[in-house]
């Protein structure tokens, strides 16, 4: 496969297999880029369901509704603009856990 075609894939995977692609995908690519997107996409889900928890067990204050809201626009919206990203060959790294791995 194409790297450009690796890289969309990783993001997409956030929609139907949110850890068991990117880690597939970086053991069988390659491409260090590849390779480094899969890392920050598998470490932005984890972080993602860490928040999502969090959220949902502070409903019952009422402060985790506003942010399970949030959480799930950041879950959806970050892996649209990767794949977007993606499909233009441009460079993209996840805002949460970018700078945790390079």
């Amino acid at each position: 496969m194409e790297t450009k075609g690796l890289k969309v894939l990783v993001h997409a995977s956030a929609f139907f297999a949110p850890f068991l692609v990117p880690f597939i995908v970086f053991l069988i690519s390659e491409d260090k880029d590849v390779k480094r997107l899969s890392i920050q996409a598998l470490l932005f889900q984890v972080v993602m369901g860490a928040l999502l928890f969090i959220s949902s067990l502070l409903v019952f204050v009422l402060i985790g509704i506003p942010m399970l809201i949030v959480v799930g626009l950041v879950g959806i919206i970050i892996p649209v603009l990767g794949i977007i990203t993606a499909l233009n060959n441009q460079h993209f790294s996840y805002p949460i856990v970018g700078s945790w791995y390079y």
